[in-house]
């Protein structure tokens, strides 16, 4: 009589004491240092409602301004090559053209540091397509939505 051979499936194999170095048991590290940089007052608004949350090391800022500073929420100017230093990740809030120059600005630091950088356009309508076109080339992830709970999550996402 045949002895039926048993198969023990990937799953079962995975659980297995045998497989168990292999596991990952510390929790993902959240990024080292985010900036969330609101280019208008409606972003800024958001940010202000972003920043209440309890994030790992992100700074919250406002800009759009030319003289080449970010504002922190609590009024705190900070240039902006020093605001991105030593960041991860800068995610840019838009939701009208005002911003366009410090938008380019940014990407174009974020690019030069190998930062990643996303770009997130709230509106329902295009108010915002010279800032999109600003980010276009540097964002790694642009997107545009009328809901803000997209923002949300995607910092989230990018573990900020």
């Amino acid at each position: 009589m045949a002895t039926a051979t048993m198969h023990v499936s990937e799953s079962a194999r995975a659980a297995s004491a045998a497989e168990s170095r292999f596991r990952i048991d510390v929790p993902i590290a959240p990024a080292r240092a985010a900036r969330v940089v609101a280019l208008d007052e409606r972003a800024a608004s958001v940010a202000r409602r972003l920043a209440e949350r309890p994030w790992a090391h992100a700074r919250f800022y406002t800009g759009g301004a030319a003289d080449g500073l970010l504002h922190e929420l609590d009024g705190t100017a900070t240039p902006l090559e020093e605001a991105l230093t030593g960041s991860d990740v800068v995610v840019v809030l838009a939701t009208e053209d005002g911003g366009r120059a410090t938008a380019a600005a940014i990407g174009r630091i974020c690019g030069r540091r190998g930062i990643t950088t996303a770009g997130v356009v709230l509106g329902d309508g295009f108010e915002a397509d010279d800032a999109i076109a600003a980010l276009r080339p540097y964002a790694r992830v642009l997107l545009l939505s009328a809901d803000e709970s997209d923002t949300l999550e995607l910092l989230t996402a990018l573990r900020v």
